[in-house]
């Protein structure tokens, strides 16, 4: 995958983030990370959002995933900058897949069971947040959180489930240095 920044093309392992979309929120997220072996991760102090290209939620999802994610780096005491000398590029991108859901409705009395099957469509989401250092040209961590999406919440439960997400998903970054 290619980044096009200020005319440059940047090469990165995949900057590929996945989130909880489409309107809708992940209830209890499945959470995984990974870092790039020796990364210093005490160099790093600002970032700024780059396009990645892919799947990406309208334009009120995209500004409320950012603003959850720029919440969490602030704690982190992470700066975002819309300057070249960035530390860290980040981005993500959303999927969303459709399962099928089996449900068994029954009963049971006196030693006899008798019941049905019913299935439902549900949706999955996944965000993918990928961090890249520039200087180095590397990907140097990427994150995920995947869950079942509930199109029904109001906005208010939305973004307290993303902003529980991403808590979630960025909870161990930095990466204890070992």
């Amino acid at each position: 995958m290619r980044i096009q920044q200020n005319g440059k093309l940047l090469s990165s392992a995949l900057i590929v983030a996945l989130m909880l979309v489409t309107a809708g929120t992940l209830a209890a997220q499945d959470v995984r990370y990974n870092s790039m072996p020796g990364a210093d991760f005490s160099k790093y102090h600002t970032y700024k959002w780059v396009n990645i290209g892919g799947a990406h939620p309208d334009q009120i999802m995209d500004a409320e995933i950012k603003q959850a994610i720029d919440s969490q780096l602030a704690a982190k005491g992470m700066t975002k900058t819309d300057g070249d000398k960035a530390g860290l590029y980040i981005g993500y991108q959303t999927t969303v897949q459709q399962e099928t859901q089996w449900d068994v409705e029954g009963s049971r009395a006196f030693g006899m069971a008798s019941g049905s099957w019913t299935s439902s469509t549900i949706s999955v989401g996944t965000l993918v947040l990928e961090m890249y250092d520039p200087a180095r040209k590397q990907l140097v961590w990427t994150g995920s959180a995947t869950n079942t999406i509930d199109t029904g919440s109001d906005h208010e439960k939305h973004m307290k489930k993303l902003d529980k997400a991403m808590a979630k998903l960025l909870k161990n970054y930095p990466p204890k240095q070992k």
